[in-house]
């Protein structure tokens, strides 16, 4: 035991001091978090400064005078030819923002029109003409049948919903799926790369000592098992220390920028224009969203707790398997036939949490991929936040535990072998010799 504890402090010391460790925690948090408020206030400065102008060609006659100037769109009638304004739009000086807009005599009929431009046609730009060319159909299909189309547009149909959901007791707490979705898929994003991320740099850390022969020095004092399991609690120690101070550095960054420098609105509404989650934007304002309430009713410690036992499990399991990879091989290049195997089952089940597993968290695959151990770090973690019975919670882990166990020990068996083989290209065939050959 104490041999074991010598090497996780080895490695853990080892990699801390490093410059590399360093600039990665500290620097990491700032990146990101300063990169995504550039994000942001670069969408917001390009929404606000983005102005075109658009020529109207309106052969129907009626329509050009109903459109309307704003911030961001300027129109303006001609008379000329179609081909004439063709022929200039390409020698505008301003070619990236002057467009012309050509609405033909069965407009309303075909309710087809040219959107035409010196370069790629913006897509903004043209969903803002767009959406006033629609309400203009509208306005006058309401004309023709005798109705009143300002006096529809004063109809307030918005529903607002009081999202519950209604415990085992009984009782009653507010619902926040977006808030939910969106915890899962920051978790999910998290545990995926972390995992593949610490597990590599265990089978790096094993394959450098291999082939600097290091290692036939150190397993002449310590059994391979032990230098197996010390290296692999070791780094995953130095991923919670990483994982920990960004947490703190996330969280002071967070509340300085939101506090002083961006408009927390501004956030919300570009977390949410550029998030995956469909229709998030509607239920938020269907149901009267409040920011606040919303995380009030998110259990963190819950998810934080499981969030640490299912990324510890994860790591573990995957390690081993990265662990006997880099003893059976003498370089990365090798490596790369047997890391993807291995690393398929999380790549799936990362793919399905977008699409699948966030939008039936409670369904059969997504139960299901909670309790095999292989895909369990991440389908778990991305149910948590909706709510997961305990007694689920608690057997996927003991099974994520016992499945490390019985993986250790079959990675042990290779990695005894493995690590004294030099200049032989290893196979999955190869392994399972290795495997079976008596200490």
């Amino acid at each position: 035991m104490n041999k074991i504890l010598l090497i996780i402090q080895r490695e853990y010391l080892s990699r801390v001091k490093k410059k590399s460790f360093l600039l990665i925690t500290f620097i990491f948090p700032i990146l990101f978090i300063g990169g995504y408020a550039a994000v942001i206030y670069f969408s917001i400065k390009s929404k606000e400064d983005k102005h075109a102008f658009v020529r109207v060609i309106d052969e129907q006659g009626f329509v050009a005078n109903q459109l309307e100037n704003n911030k961001n769109l300027t129109f303006v009638t001609t008379n000329e030819s179609l081909q004439q304004e063709i022929a200039a739009l390409p020698k505008n000086e301003d070619k990236g923002n002057t467009n012309l807009l050509y609405i033909p005599k069965d407009f309303y009929e075909s309710r087809k029109i040219e959107f035409l431009s010196a370069g790629k046609p913006n897509i903004s730009i043209q969903g803002k003409v767009s959406d006033q060319l629609s309400d203009i159909i509208k306005t006058n299909a309401y004309k023709s049948m005798g109705i009143n189309a300002d006096s529809i547009k004063s109809v307030n149909s918005d529903v607002i919903i009081a999202s519950k959901e209604v415990l085992a007791t009984g009782e009653e707490k507010d619902g926040q799926t977006g808030i939910a979705m969106g915890i899962a898929f920051v978790l999910c994003i998290i545990i995926y790369f972390a995992v593949f991320l610490y597990g590599v740099q265990v089978m790096r850390g094993v394959i450098e000592e291999k082939t600097s022969r290091i290692i036939e020095v150190i397993i002449s004092s310590v059994k391979p098992f032990q230098l197996m399991m010390g290296k692999i609690v070791g780094i995953g120690m130095v991923g919670i220390t990483q994982f920990l101070l960004w947490i703190i550095l996330s969280t002071g960054l967070l509340t300085v920028a939101t506090t002083f420098l961006i408009n927390k609105e501004d956030v919300a509404a570009q977390m949410t224009q550029n998030s995956p989650i469909q229709d998030v934007e509607k239920v938020s304002q269907s149901s009267g969203f409040d920011f606040n309430t919303a995380l009030e009713s998110i259990n963190f410690p819950e998810i934080i707790t499981c969030f640490l036992i299912f990324f510890i499990g994860g790591y573990l399991l995957y390690s081993a398997l990265f662990a006997a990879v880099g003893s059976a091989v003498d370089s990365e290049t090798e490596a790369n036939q047997f890391t993807m195997p291995i690393t398929l089952p999380l790549l799936i089940t990362y793919a399905l949490s977008f699409a699948v597993l966030t939008d039936d968290p409670n369904g059969t695959l997504a139960t299901w991929l909670s309790f095999i151990p292989f895909t369990s770090p991440i389908a778990m973690i991305v149910r948590i936040p909706f709510g997961v019975p305990l007694w689920e919670i608690i057997t996927s882990a003991v099974i994520l535990f016992a499945t490390f166990i019985f993986v250790a020990w079959v990675a042990a068996r290779i990695y005894r072998v493995g690590i004294l083989m030099y200049g032989k290209k290893a196979s999955f065939k190869e392994m399972i010799k290795w495997f079976n050959y008596k200490a």
